[in-house]
């Protein structure tokens, strides 16, 4: 709660009490809302309840009056029963009501969690992003449990995690990432927007893949043509007629001929009608869900070009997407309903599963080739939406300046921190990577905060190159494709080393910076460990040399000093710095703040002793 409340002080400090705009702090005064919403709408259940109760038992009274007694008409029983089904009405908009305000309530539970740095573990982890060989996710802890991912992601559908997800492994154009600074700029006061569509469909089972469902909307026509189409429905509305002229004494022959034909027509058409109406890879719910949120963002007045944009391709030609993927989530629950009883005894006669089938493909036909833009501009709003909630979440992280490269590369930080770290516990430093210094030998002792600083200066660069803002007071940068080794190990089922596979990965390091569009930035951990001293002090200079021809900047970092002396040998391209430790009342202590130069000493051999061994 402390951080939460020394950042919402800086941001009233810095906000005018006339701005309009919504702060931080009205998480707070919402949540207290809705919270108190809750216990009315609880209190109105109770009660509604109560009456509910009273006027079933003054019912059975009214009727045994009336029956046994004779002392009213039956006509009074009409009474209890309106006056039960108003309640009864009544009743189930409180309990709607109810669910609604509880919620909102998570919603704005969720957005302080995580502005007091209580949020790993409540939100989507993104597992199924994860991919080993990437060249900097799992290095910098893009996704899984507590990783940047779930920090950022508030997407209800799947195509608004896969946008955010490829924003965050692959870095975007300059132009691309200035234009989503100022549309963050607008989206992140929009709280009620925020709030609407986080709670669409909270409550439902969503099953929506948006890649199939785009190759299924786009996919070549199964069924045959409209005369088909309207063939078979003439030929089941002269069934139906057929069979209700037998059972009003008619001759039974004209039903069973079209019975027969139904049967043929239905088995020449099976196949075709169960690819056109097994192809749609989603529930009603998902595409309910779908619905609700493309009509909220089509009400929604935007003033960006680019949202603007995006918005008027989803009401283009008079045809709005939402009422379009409404209907077809009206035809996936007649679709879901096959299986019923009523479906199947409706199947030979109406031929169900055909004119389901037909009435899918002409959904098809009419929509499909816009499916794939519509799923495109969702997903890119959501993700959107999910850095915006982080910039107003966070009001203290800058949006990152970005340099005109010139050929060469620039990573310039100012109280640089890591934004998966609780504030309270993280420590600022300040990096300068530039044509003076293009990279960084970083020596100290085990635990001091090596690799810390190398995550969180390869994770604000994976913000800066997604648009967002970044844990920092100021970052400058040129535009940077980004590398990393900081993880490495064995494997036993692939027969695979820990120094083979750190290879493995300086190899596809390399790969990047030969074929990227933009300077790399790499970041390797305790380089080349798995060899001799010799050898890696021949090879890691080797490395540094061959990257710093390669317009790259970098840090490297190590705790074996005898490559501290490369410096000697590249000159001022590379400039040594360290973390160093103490002891204090039996206790290794560090301040994890980076200094100039190499560090005086390890801390190996005093933290053995300190573990109780005796050297």
């Amino acid at each position: 709660m402390l951080c939460y409340q020394s950042r919402l002080r800086g941001t009233l400090d810095r906000q005018s009490p006339e701005n309009s705009v919504p702060t931080p702090h009205e998480y707070l005064a919402r949540l207290e809302k809705f919270v108190g919403a809750v216990a009315a709408k609880q209190h109105q259940h109770i009660l509604i309840g109560n009456t509910k109760a009273s006027v079933v038992v003054a019912g059975l009274l009214l009727l045994w009056m009336t029956f046994d007694k004779g002392w009213f008409t039956a006509y009074w029983l009409a009474l209890p029963l309106c006056l039960y089904a108003a309640l009864a009405v009544l009743h189930e908009q409180i309990l709607r009501a109810r669910h609604r305000s509880e919620m909102a309530a998570a919603f704005y539970r969720k957005g302080i969690a995580r502005m007091e740095d209580r949020w790993a573990g409540t939100g989507q982890t993104g597992e199924r992003f994860r991919d080993e060989a990437h060249v900097y996710a799992e290095d910098l802890d893009l996704f899984g449990r507590g990783g940047l991912f779930e920090l950022l992601s508030t997407a209800r559908l799947p195509m608004g995690e896969n946008q955010l997800a490829t924003w965050l492994r692959f870095p975007s154009s300059t132009e691309a990432i200035l234009e989503r600074q100022r549309v963050l700029e607008e989206l992140r006061g929009k709280l009620d927007l925020r709030e609407d569509l986080a709670m669409n469909g909270e409550d439902l089972r969503l099953r929506l893949d948006p890649e199939s469902l785009v190759g299924w909307a786009e996919g070549q026509r199964a069924l045959p043509g409209s005369p088909w189409r309207f063939l078979t429905a003439a030929l089941a509305l002269g069934t139906v007629a057929a069979i209700g002229y037998y059972f009003l004494g008619g001759s039974y022959r004209i039903a069973l001929i079209l019975l027969v034909i139904d049967a043929g027509l239905r088995r020449f058409l099976k196949q075709r009608a169960h690819a056109v109406i097994h192809g749609v890879s989603s529930n009603a719910e998902g595409l309910l869900v779908f619905s609700r949120i493309l009509e909220r963002l089509e009400r929604e007045p935007f003033v960006v070009p680019r949202l603007q944009a995006l918005s008027a391709e989803l009401t283009a030609e008079g045809r709005r997407a939402s009422r379009a993927i409404r209907k077809l989530a009206r035809i996936v629950y007649w679709i879901d309903a096959e299986h019923s009883l009523l479906a199947h005894l409706a199947e030979l006669p109406l031929l169900y599963s055909v004119q389901v089938a037909f009435l899918t493909e002409a959904w098809r036909s009419r929509y499909g080739c816009r499916m794939r833009r519509w799923v495109e501009i969702t997903g890119e709003i959501e993700a959107l939406l999910s850095l915006a909630a982080y910039s107003f979440e966070h009001p203290a992280d800058p949006f990152p300046e970005f340099m005109d490269a010139n050929g060469s590369a620039t990573f310039h930080a100012e109280e640089l921190g890591h934004p998966l770290i609780p504030e309270a516990r993280c420590v600022p430093n300040r990096v300068r990577l530039d044509d003076e210094t293009r990279a960084l030998l970083v020596s100290g002792s085990n635990m001091s905060g090596k690799s810390t600083l190398l995550r969180a200066v390869g994770i604000n660069a994976v913000l800066a190159m997604a648009g967002a803002p970044v844990r920092a007071k100021l970052l400058r940068l040129t535009p940077l494709a980004i590398g990393t080794r900081i993880r490495s190990t064995d494997s036993l089922q692939e027969g695979r080393s820990g120094f083979y596979t750190e290879i493995l990965r300086i190899r596809a390091v390399f790969n990047l910076v030969e074929n990227a569009t933009m300077p790399l930035l790499f970041l390797f951990d305790e380089l080349l460990e798995g060899t001799n001293s010799k050898d890696r002090r021949i090879g890691a200079e080797g490395l540094l040399r061959a990257l710093l021809s390669r317009r790259a900047i970098g840090i490297v970092t190590t705790h074996d000093l005898a490559l501290t002396e490369i410096g000697q040998t590249l000159g001022r391209r590379l400039r040594n710095a360290h973390f160093q430790d103490y002891v204090e009342n039996g206790k290794m202590r560090f301040d994890y703040t980076l200094r100039d130069g190499v560090v005086a000493k390890s801390n190996a051999i005093e933290l053995m002793r300190l573990m109780g061994l005796d050297l």
